[in-house]
């Protein structure tokens, strides 16, 4: 059985993993990635289209010059994609979270595991923590990189615009806000990070100890090395 300590800094990790986790699954099942407002201009007036979407679905609004809303819809965004290079993107960052997802559950099981019992395996101990989250964390940061790149390298909010509305002309200016659900994946790293550092005083606390065990004659006094 592991000790009290060990216990106690496992499912303080685990805890955080877990956290971790959820978290996740809110990133990939809300659509509050993005909120952008898009303007075009034609022969005669002038059209907005506000845009609030995620990586799934999002709800676009059609008004005109005077702010009058003319209409809303739902949409998909792999309906409204039109072009490889913007699917491409946004199937990336879904495997990529999926990736990041199924990591941090990894991690959970470990520091689980960990925090009821002692593995004989060197992997399924510290060293695995250490992996699965350092790989959820680089897999969330690789997310929060590739999406803003979709947005300015693909159009992506001009595209999803075009499929709500067939009828628009020239795009003039836009502007995009981050939703929570984007800003959400910053958490998921500093989560990350703190399992990592509490299982890291946990170790370095077993090594500190395992060494001073291992160098009695260094600490005992000069008689008792004389007899």
């Amino acid at each position: 059985m592991p000790s009290r300590k060990k216990t106690a800094m496992f499912a303080s990790a685990f805890f955080t993993c877990i956290c971790s986790f959820v978290l996740i699954c809110v990133v990939l099942a809300t659509q509050h990635w993005m909120r952008s407002e898009v303007r075009f201009s034609g022969t005669n007036s002038s059209v907005t289209v506000s845009l609030r979407y995620g990586l799934f679905s999002g709800t676009c609004e059609q008004f005109v010059a005077a702010g009058l809303q003319v209409s809303e819809q739902a949409f998909q965004v792999a309906d409204n994609l039109s072009g490889t290079k913007a699917k491409s993107m946004i199937t990336a960052i879904i495997v990529i979270l999926v990736l990041g997802l199924l990591s941090s559950l990894l991690s959970s099981g470990f520091t689980c595991t960990n925090a009821v019992s002692n593995p004989y395996q060197t992997f399924l101990g510290p060293i695995g923590v250490y992996t699965w989250n350092s790989l959820c964390g680089i897999f969330i940061l690789i997310a929060m990189i590739l999406f803003p790149a979709s947005i300015e390298e693909s159009d992506l909010s001009i595209e999803l615009a075009h499929g709500c509305f067939s009828f628009l002309q020239t795009h003039t200016k836009s502007t995009h806000t981050y939703g929570y659900s984007y800003w959400i994946m910053l958490l998921i790293i500093f989560l990350n990070i703190a399992s990592i550092i509490i299982i890291y005083f946990y170790d370095h606390a077993r090594y500190s100890k395992k060494k001073e065990q291992e160098r009695p004659i260094e600490n005992a006094p000069k008689d008792v090395i004389l007899f």
